[in-house]
Order: structure tokens, then sequence, then C-alpha cells
């Protein structure tokens, strides 16, 4: 250190990287509070108000001072300076915080270094990574009651691993269990991953989607929440929403047309996974939400930007808050590790001509995905008169042929044919609503396309051409 140095630190005083002490008292808590944080120097010789008094600088005072940093824990590296009767510690910032000394755990706030009480010691050991919501074990699950082999079976196949060991080695090296006295016990990645039902033992993991009328969280039209694990979790998300986004088609020139969902559902699906992926899994007074409105779509989940990500930095660089359950996922294809994903999802909405997607960072992540404004078009309305056609030619009448011509009308317009609503805007039951299925699939004017439990109901070419001649 020069003096030119020693009095520019003397104007500015302490802050949050420098120190004045007189003499040796709580030196342990000043070096404990810098290696918590950024690390800094302690001036030994300097009053509080930045007056030098010195300090005679002996052998013995040197050896202390390294004994001091030697009985914190984890031992705190640090150099001795001298300049003139001035003793200088340079505290480094610590690789394996958090660092204890006899009387507690301290920070560096401003230019004191305070305690932290109990919640601010969890939340710090959360924020430093050294508590990691996957790698925690839970013992009150049972590997031979809640494990499902049939889930890590489908896994390896995912990710293109042979089977060749026993289970529990297999789960040991995916770094999902340990094996602790003849027992095998799970941590919460491999829970999440391959838990029979993830409720019997977590709530607050559950995806929650959602679709309600208008564009305010009043009416609720459907409900679904998902706990089985996280990767069904993911996928029944993706159905939900596909079960309720309108398609248009455009032909091809092949045998097949090809079918174009309003909001595209990769985008959707790489928002599902990333909240999921991301979500603050401490948290447990909140899940992941899948919401539709009539003009967006939602998708939050509690646990706002990991910590090191900043705004600007958003979408350029990858933090992960849990690089485990991230690291399953990357093994069978659904991430990549290289924080692709934002930009992915911002292409293929680019692409689709949509408006940009809106990031909302607060104590939740929230991507907003606009849906497009539906302008009607010639010809989408049926007739006033296309019942009155239709019950004469088919033999139906009243609200049978009322319920019919709903039914082509949904599917006219290219939107989901939902049984469950009709039947409650009609007041009958979804038996009902099958049987009327049924006579308009019997008569090739519908037919189901895909499979049982994704597939949908769409209008056959048959069906296309007599609402062309019954609007006419």
């Amino acid at each position: 250190m020069k003096e030119k140095e020693l009095r520019l630190v003397l104007e500015e005083g302490e802050d949050n990287r420098i120190e004045f002490k007189e003499r040796l008292d709580s030196i342990d808590r000043e070096m404990v509070a810098f290696a918590n944080t950024s690390g800094g120097r302690i001036f030994i010789g300097i009053s509080d108000n930045g007056k030098i008094k010195g300090i005679e600088i002996t052998n013995k005072l040197k050896s202390q001072i390294p004994n001091i940093a030697n009985n914190c824990e984890p031992l705190i590296e640090i150099i001795l300076e001298k300049f003139n009767n001035i003793l200088i510690v340079n505290v480094r910032e610590g690789a394996d915080k958090p660092y204890l000394c006899k009387s507690g755990f301290y920070t560096r706030v401003g230019p004191n270094s305070q305690k932290m009480d109990r919640d601010e010691i969890i939340d710090f050991f959360k924020v430093e990574g050294k508590i990691r919501y996957g790698e925690l074990i839970n013992p009150d699950f049972v590997y031979e009651r809640h494990f499902d082999e049939r889930k890590l079976d489908e896994f390896l196949k995912l990710a293109g691993i042979t089977k060749n060991i026993d289970t529990p080695l297999i789960l040991n090296n995916l770094g999902v269990a340990e094996n602790q006295e003849g027992k095998v016990l799970f941590n919460n990645t491999g829970i999440l991953f391959f838990s029979k039902n993830l409720q019997d033992t977590y709530y607050h993991t559950t995806v929650t989607c959602a679709l309600f009328k208008g564009v305010k969280k009043v009416n609720v039209i459907d409900r679904k929440d998902f706990n089985e694990d996280i990767i069904s979790n993911i996928n029944n998300a993706i159905i939900f929403l596909k079960q309720h986004i309108p398609l248009r088609y455009e032909m091809t020139g092949e045998p097949r047309r090809k079918e174009i969902p309003e909001i595209p559902y990769d985008a959707l699906r790489e928002a599902i996974i990333n909240a999921v992926t991301h979500r603050n899994y401490f948290e447990k007074g909140a899940n992941v939400m899948v919401e539709m409105f009539d003009d967006r779509i939602e998708i939050s989940n509690p646990g706002g930007l990991v910590k090191g990500l900043s705004p600007e930095d958003f979408g350029k660089k990858s933090v992960l808050r849990n690089p485990n359950i991230a690291g399953l996922l990357h093994r069978i294809g659904y991430i990549e590790k290289m924080g692709t994903g934002i930009n992915k999802m911002r292409e293929l909405i680019a692409e689709a001509g949509l408006p940009p997607i809106k990031f909302e960072f607060t104590k939740f992540f929230t991507a907003i995905f606009s849906r497009p404004v539906k302008k009607a078009k010639e010809g989408e309305l049926f007739s006033k008169d296309f019942g009155v056609k239709f019950g004469v030619k088919f033999g139906v009448k009243g609200k049978k042929r009322e319920r019919m011509v709903e039914i082509l009308d949904t599917l006219f317009k290219g939107n989901i044919l939902e049984i469950r609503l009709i039947s409650k805007k009609f007041d009958v039951t979804k038996r009902t609503i099958e049987s009327d299925i049924s006579f308009l699939r019997n008569n090739v004017l519908i037919t189901f396309e895909g499979p049982p439990k994704t597939g949908r109901y769409v209008l056959t070419e048959k069906g296309k051409r007599l609402i062309g001649e019954l609007n006419e």
C-alpha cells in the first residue's frame, strides 16, 4: 500500500469492504462477515472515525491473527500486509460459504458486520446453494411403497441408458437416491421424477391449469391439477392447453392438412418446462400455474429470477436454481442447459407473427403469451335457417337439433369440442351429448383424429360440404 491509497481509504471511511479497528477485539466477526460477502480489508490501528492510532506489530500479533482465522469454520484465507504502524488483514471472499465464528454467523451490510438470525441463516444457505431442494433426503418416501419402477424404465429409455445393473445402483448413479444401512433413501429429485403418485408426498409440486371465461380470474370454465410426477405434470399441462387452443388449417398439397395452433405448442411447452425446472420448491404456498384467458396465456412459477441472474442478462446467460432437476430433464431431451429456452420461445412466437412474450419478475416468474384477436370472417357464422335445414334433412328437431348444430358450429370454427361444456350449456348429461356425437359420426359428418387422450373431433369433408350447402 502507498500513502496516497491510505489517505483515500481514510477519506472514504468504512464501507462494505473496509473496516477500521484499533485492536483485535471481535476481529473474527469481521473476518467471517467479509468471507460471507465479497471479501474486504481490516485496518488494525485505525479508530472508527478514521484516525490513525497505530499498533505495535510484533511476531506474536502476526501469528495471532492467522490463528483466529483458522479457528473459524471453515478456516478463512487471509493475507497480512504492513504499512508503517498499521496492520492490514486482507480477507478473501469465501469459496465455502457460510463461515462461522464462535459468536455466530455474520454478514457485511454497508459499514457494519451484522449477526444473522435463524431465518436469515436459512435464507443464506438457500441463496448460496448450500441447501438445494433437489438434494435433500426425505426419509418418509419409502422405496418399496412409493417408488415406481415403470417410470424409471421409461426415463432410461428416453435417456438412452441400458438397464444392466440393479435398480438401487442406477438410482444412485443418477444422483436421486443413496443406500444407507440397507435402505434406499430418495432425495427430492428422485421423488419428483419417480413417485407412483407425487401427491402422496408433496402437495406444493402441483401444476395447476385453468381456463377462464373473459380476461379476469373470475369465471373458471375448466381446471385441472396435476401432481403425479414432474414429467407427467409437464406433459399433462401441455395436453390441457392443446385441448383448449383453437387450430386453423392449411392445405399443404399432401394427403393431410397442416394444423396450426394460434400459439405454437413448442413455445408453450418450453415455458411450462422452464416454470417446473426453475421454480422455488422451498416455497410451499404456491404452485406452477398455467392460466388461459380470452386474450392471453400466463405461465408462472414461484421464485422470480434465479439468484445471480439480472434482468439484463435474462435470456443471455443460464443460471440454474435446481441443477439436479435440470440435469435429469436434460438427459431426456426436455431442456438444453445452455440458456437457449427463452430465445427459442421468442423465435417461435416471432415466426408465428404474434406479439412478443412479456416476462415479469417479482416473487414469481411469469411468461405472458398474447392470443390473437379473433375477427369474424365472411361465412364463418351459420345462416339463420341453417338449423331448420339441418333438422329437415336428418329428421331431428328441438333441443336435439340445437345441440347438434352447436357441435357442428364449434368444429367449423376450429375449436375443441368439450363434451362437458356442451352438456353444461344445454343442461343434459354427458351421455346425451355422446349420443348426439354418435349420430353425427354415423352420418359421416364428424370424425375423431389422433390418440384417445390427445386427439380431437373434426369435421369430415362431407360435413364441410354439407355446411356449405345448408349455408347457401
